[in-house]
């Protein structure tokens, strides 16, 4: 997969795709089935994908709290899986952001990319102060020479499949509602970092990972998969994964420790995939150490039970 991050400089191999256009945030349902209508609209042109970095709610509101469900280069790596040619990554800034409906359509769409068909979600808006609509979109295409497909919108259990209420339901401490609308494990990606290895004098040694950026889920312990993506270890494992501040600690920034099951190794360095499962239980305190040990021998169980099946 190419990613193409300026619409002014596109090689000509770049152009010509039938794409799916959004933010694309988590990559989830209502995604694939926008980009397989791309897929299906031009099967002859390469399979792409335009969406924006940063993302134009963090250009807008830069201090507002983190909502992410994945970054960047997790987001292009689900695209890569999926088949996507080309990622249309576009630098979203003021002069972006500044360009009315009809100019996006042109001077982005038509002349720079040069797609040859787009499709976009029913509720698709954009254009400066988001004005365009997916129905002002087909009207620009017919000018512009390019078609247009409106994807309709997704449900699951009576609601819309959309980035927000996945993040709902992860705030809700519902990974599994969350992974029926991604139509997978919602994952955290990251590299491991140094911690202060509070876990290995416990014995329950844990792989730490910043989740700065990302939306936080529910705090507490989850029983999860985990993918070790590259280093000596690549490979997938069973674990219990903690998020949260540490309250036993008097930890304040949020991380993710992870714990993998009948590992022995050092992964500093390496990047995990830890997908979540199911929600355990919420942050606790003890009055001690004994008592934090014996929870953790009992999330571990449980965990073990519930990935066994998983």
């Amino acid at each position: 997969m190419r990613i193409i991050r300026d619409y002014q400089f596109v090689e000509e191999r770049d152009r010509g795709a039938s794409a799916a256009i959004g933010n694309f945030d988590g990559v989830h349902r209502g995604h694939r089935s926008v980009i397989d209508l791309a897929r299906k609209a031009a099967p002859e042109a390469p399979l792409g994908v335009v969406t924006f970095e940063p993302h134009p709610r963090e250009f807008f509101a830069p201090a507002a709290p983190p909502f992410r469900l994945m970054s960047a280069a997790a987001r292009a790596s689900r695209l890569e899986k999926l088949g996507v040619d080309k990622l249309y990554q576009l630098n979203f800034n003021a002069a972006l952001s500044g360009l009315t409906p009809e100019d996006f359509a042109s001077k982005v769409l038509a002349e720079g990319l040069g797609l040859k068909h787009v499709v976009v979600g029913a509720d698709f808006c954009f254009g400066k102060g988001r004005a365009g609509t997916a129905e002002d979109l087909i009207r620009f295409g017919k000018d512009l020479g390019f078609g247009v497909t409106i994807a309709p919108l997704m449900e699951y259990s009576e609601h819309t499949v959309s980035s927000t209420a996945i993040r709902q339901a992860l705030s809700d401490g519902r990974p599994r509602d969350a992974a029926a609308m991604l139509g997978h494990w919602h994952r955290i990606e990251g590299t491991v970092i140094g911690g202060e290895q509070r876990g290995r004098d416990l014995g329950f040694p844990t792989a730490n990972m910043s989740i700065d950026g990302l939306h936080p889920p529910a705090f507490g312990v989850y029983a999860v998969l985990v993918d070790v993506l590259d280093g000596p270890h690549k490979g997938s494992y069973h674990g219990a994964a903690s998020v949260g501040v540490r309250p036993m600690f008097d930890g304040d920034h949020p991380n993710i420790e992870t714990f993998l099951f009948d590992f022995t190794g050092d992964l500093y360095g390496a990047t995990l995939s830890v997908g979540l499962v199911e929600y355990l239980r919420p942050e606790m305190t003890f009055d001690g150490l004994e008592g934090l040990i014996a929870q953790m021998d009992a999330d571990c169980a449980k965990a073990r039970d519930i990935l066994a099946n998983a």
